[in-house]
Parts: C-alpha cells; sequence; structure tokens
C-alpha cells in the first residue's frame, strides 16, 4: 500500500527535480534564523541542563514509540515553550513545512510541531551531522516519503548555537508538495 502512495506521491513531483531542491536550498538562510531564535536557544539550554541520563532518555525513547497514544510526556512536548517558539518561526512559511522538531545535546526532543516517531534522535544521522559532536553541520538528506508527516520531504538539518557553542539541532521536514 505504502509503495502505491509513494509511486502517486512522486508523479505529483514537478518533472524538474533540481528545481523543487534549489527552493529547499532557498528557505536555508530562514531555517538558520529559526535554529538562532534566543527562545529555542533558551528552552534547549534548559533542557541541557537537566543532565537527564541517556539510559533515562531511550526508556522514554522506548515508551514514545511504544504506544500511539497522546501521553503525558507526548504532551509535554507538543506543548512545551519550544514547539510554540517553533511554531510562531515557522508561521511565514506556510504549508512548506510539514513538520519540524529541536533536539538537545543528546537528541532528545525539546519541541517538535506534530508527533514523531520516536522521541530520541540521537542514533540518527538527523542529529548526529547536525549536532557532530559540538561541532555543528548542516544536513539535507534526500527527498522520501516520510510516514511520521504523510509527505514527500527532504529533511534540513542544522545545529543549535549558543553563542559559537552547538548545543542542540533542529530538524525541518519541508514539503516538496507544497513549495
Amino acid at each position: 500500500m505504502w509503495k502505491l502512495v509513494s509511486l502517486w506521491l512522486l508523479a505529483q513531483l514537478p518533472p524538474d527535480g533540481s528545481a523543487q531542491l534549489k527552493k529547499v536550498d532557498g528557505l536555508m538562510p530562514q531555517l538558520r534564523r529559526i535554529a538562532a531564535d534566543p527562545a529555542v536557544v533558551r528552552e534547549v539550554k534548559r533542557q541541557n541542563a537537566q543532565r537527564v541520563p541517556l539510559d533515562t532518555v531511550r526508556q522514554l525513547d522506548s515508551e514514545w514509540s511504544a504506544t500511539p497514544a497522546l501521553t503525558p510526556h507526548k504532551r509535554k512536548v507538543l506543548g512545551s515553550a519550544c514547539t510554540r517558539a517553533l511554531g510562531r518561526d515557522l508561521e511565514h512559511l506556510g504549508g512548506a513545512v510539514a513538520e519540524a522538531f529541536i533536539m538537545d545535546n543528546q537528541g532528545a526532543l525539546v519541541g517538535a510541531t506534530h508527533r514523531t516517531s520516536d522521541y530520541w534522535q540521537g542514533d540518527e544521522a538527523k542529529w548526529r551531522e547536525s549536532f557532530k559532536d559540538g561541532r555543528g553541520g548542516e544536513l539535507r538528506e534526500k527527498p522520501f516519503f516520510d510516514e511520521s508527516s504523510q509527505s514527500y520531504v527532504v529533511q534540513v538539518s542544522l545545529p543549535v548555537k549558543d553563542g559559537a557553542r552547538v548545543i542542540g539541532a533542529l530538524t525541518v521536514s519541508v514539503s516538496l508538495l507544497e513549495l
């Protein structure tokens, strides 16, 4: 079934996929500003200061993934000050953003515009490449069908910095059908 949906979505894309990717590139200055938003930086610093053990983060990830229900922990992340700041920052991009989320220095969610499939992103390239052991980097992944947002997207991941120090990461799923 998903293959049929994916093929249908691919058929909806313009024949010149490189034009879509250039539009994603054009969004990069706005995405960098979102990663530098003082409210986002403040919330990432706040969560990092809690020094939650990685074993606890992994346990929260297991619970997050195990149930589709909106648990108290999911409500906390989806209703956080970081999520509200992220939502405000993304408003001007309209439907171009399928989902976005902010991660701390371990890859745990600080805020998210939608329920993600998992809580801990620390084992994924989107966090590893953008956090990069505290050095930071940018990653633009290849287009794919994202089951979490039910959209054909390109995920862009960027470091969240406090001054020159990398403290977390931002991932934005840009909907190729809405560009």
